[in-house]
């Protein structure tokens, strides 16, 4: 009588911790997440418009877009849209920033160079989004 198959356990280490992740990427992180939100609720020709624009190097991969912003527009981002606008790609941001207010911005999709700011004001002084 031959002996049964034997099943191979291995165990693997519990961290007693999560791992933990800077602000910064958790905001960052949440971002493309709700871009990618964004994005699939587009119809199929808008989804397939923008990811050419990126993949041809006409707009900034949502990530890159967002990590040069923040630098001078630091903030929780609560909307975000890819249009075309004057036949350039345009960002149409919407963020949160620490102090409480809202602003909206339109920035260009290939450089992020911020075009429009509402309300009105200058960037906070972090440095160039670029």
């Amino acid at each position: 009588m031959k002996d049964p198959p034997r099943l191979l356990h291995a165990t693997v280490p519990v961290t007693a911790r999560p791992a933990r992740i800077s602000q910064r990427a958790a905001r960052l992180l949440a971002a493309c997440a709700l871009g990618t939100a964004l994005l699939a609720h587009a119809g199929a020709g808008d989804h397939e418009s923008a990811r050419d624009a990126v993949q041809s190097g006409q707009a900034l991969a949502l990530p890159v877009l967002l990590e040069r912003l923040q630098r001078t527009y630091p903030g929780q981002v609560l909307e975000l849209e890819l249009e075309r606008d004057d036949g350039r790609w345009v960002y149409q941001v919407k963020l949160l920033q620490p102090g409480g207010q809202v602003v909206k911005l339109a920035v260009d999709a290939r450089t992020a160079e911020v075009l429009k700011q509402h309300p009105k004001g200058p960037p906070p002084t972090q440095g160039p989004a670029r």
